[in-house]
């Protein structure tokens, strides 16, 4: 029986709405804020969140702004960047794991860096990393082949399996050796030192809290690791004919207009944020995505449809996967990795007939924009015909993944490719079902992360 026979993919059915934390009370208190927000940001909003345009409250003194307005979000992100920086508390966090990388860097230092890895992440500079980014998935294929029968984490194999893809597109070689130190480091900083403490968000940043001795500690041991890491690159080298990787392309950069190249401290820190802010949130995207389509089976059966048919050729055409595309694209609307954006002003403004004082805090939040109910149709409904060829495009700042303007995410195109290859051949070779029953609840501490790791069924199509 095919395929077709079994799901009529153009008959209309009834969009899936995933669950969600439930809403915050509207007279929350600070207190109640304070000790929703430790466990996860995502609690603290309330109703008016999902349909305002602009909400000001206090933060610590000082006013507070979301936006869910796109010309808002415009001047904050284009028109007037300059203007917004990283919050006090952002850098506390951040820091410690990605140094001065690209991420956080701010002025003449970002702008340096920007400039002189732009070359290393065209869609033609990618194109070369796939055949690194199939390997690694084939791979992991093949481990879920031999767990067939058995439940499987896929939460923790798709970490596995972003971080091997890190390793071999970054230094050519697998992350057997060195993998499990790398998910520890991360595991301790996420568990231990990643959320914010109260003294975080009151003191001034040069102020050190216990946590930032903490952080100081951590960040010793780290870049001492990282450092392990590039000298077995260097030692290990690589021939004239195989891919080259993106180690490579950050050794050989050039600032295009003073030809200065990254010394190995800058290098260590560009290492750190793309490992990390790659396989954490591409992993996190493939895992609600898999939890997507165990929730809807036809889609998952169109999605399959689509891998065997991109395939058909012998190789994995990924100009053939639209649905796939568009799942990962509403995927993200849904469960944005990066789930906050938040900015301190640096200077006075007025923003959507508001006045912003200096110090004030803006709050960009992708977890409400993509689901306000101003700006989408079924705004919690899984459609990823939104997304398809043809459909009206969401407004450009009002879907934000990878954030918007001079600061939007460097990898945004590695990511997608990614994600798009490694759910096509997942679900072409795999059918995936959760015999938990129980929802799945997104939690945002640095990523929306879920809240618990369900065990999965996979049977062989």
């Amino acid at each position: 029986m095919s395929i077709a026979e079994v799901y009529d993919f153009r008959a209309p059915r009834q969009p899936l709405v995933p669950p969600s934390p439930p809403r915050a009370p509207e007279n929350m208190g600070a207190l109640g804020r304070m000790s929703a927000m430790r466990r996860s940001a995502i609690e603290t909003w309330g109703q008016r969140a999902y349909e305002d345009d602009i909400i000001k409250g206090r933060f610590f003194g000082h006013a507070s702004f979301i936006l869910n307005d796109p010309d808002a979000i415009r001047h904050v992100l284009v028109d007037n960047y300059e203007n917004y920086t990283r919050t006090p508390a952002a850098f506390r966090v951040l820091r410690p794991m990605l140094g001065e990388g690209l991420l956080l860097a701010e002025g003449r230092t970002w702008k340096h860096q920007r400039r002189t890895l732009a070359p290393a992440f065209t869609p033609r500079a990618v194109n070369t990393l796939v055949p690194h980014m199939i390997s690694a998935v084939d791979d992991t294929l093949a481990d879920l082949q031999r767990a067939e029968g058995k439940p499987v984490n896929l939460r923790e194999i798709m970490q596995r399996m972003t971080l091997e893809i890190a390793g071999r597109t970054m230094f050519s070689f697998g992350m057997a050796e060195h993998g499990a130190k790398l998910r520890d480091f991360v595991m301790e900083y996420g568990m231990n030192l990643a959320r914010p403490h109260f003294l975080d968000l009151l003191l001034p940043l040069g102020w050190p809290t216990p946590q930032d001795i903490s952080r100081a500690f951590f960040r010793r041991r780290w870049t001492a690791f990282v450092g392990e890491l590039m000298t077995a690159r260097r030692a290990a080298g690589k021939n004239d004919d195989e891919p080259r990787d993106l180690f490579d392309l950050m050794v050989a950069a050039r600032d295009p207009e003073t030809g200065a190249s990254f010394t190995d401290g800058q290098l260590g820190d560009q290492v750190a944020t793309m490992i990390l802010a790659g396989h954490e949130t591409t992993a996190t995207a493939l895992f609600w995505a898999l939890y997507m389509l165990t929730l809807d089976p036809a889609t998952q059966e169109q999605v399959a449809a689509e891998a065997r048919a991109a395939s058909a050729s012998g190789t994995f055409d990924i100009e053939h996967l639209k649905f796939t595309r568009a799942v990962i694209d509403e995927t993200m609307r849904l469960y944005p990795p990066a789930f906050l954006i938040a900015r301190a002003a640096a200077g006075p403004d007025r923003l959507a007939g508001q006045s912003v004082a200096s110090k004030d805090v803006i709050l960009i939040a992708p977890w409400l924009l993509h689901r306000h109910e101003k700006l989408w149709h079924e705004p919690n409904a899984f459609m990823p015909s939104r997304f398809m060829p043809g459909a009206t495009s969401p407004d450009r700042f009002a879907y934000l993944p990878f954030g918007v303007g001079a600061r939007v995410c460097i990898g945004a195109h590695f990511a997608l490719v990614e994600a798009t290859l490694a759910l096509a051949k997942i679900i072409g070779a795999f059918r995936v079902e959760l015999p938990d029953k129980a929802p799945v609840m997104p939690i945002g501490v640095v990523t929306t992360q879920p809240d618990r790791s369900p065990q999965f069924w996979i049977e062989r199509r």
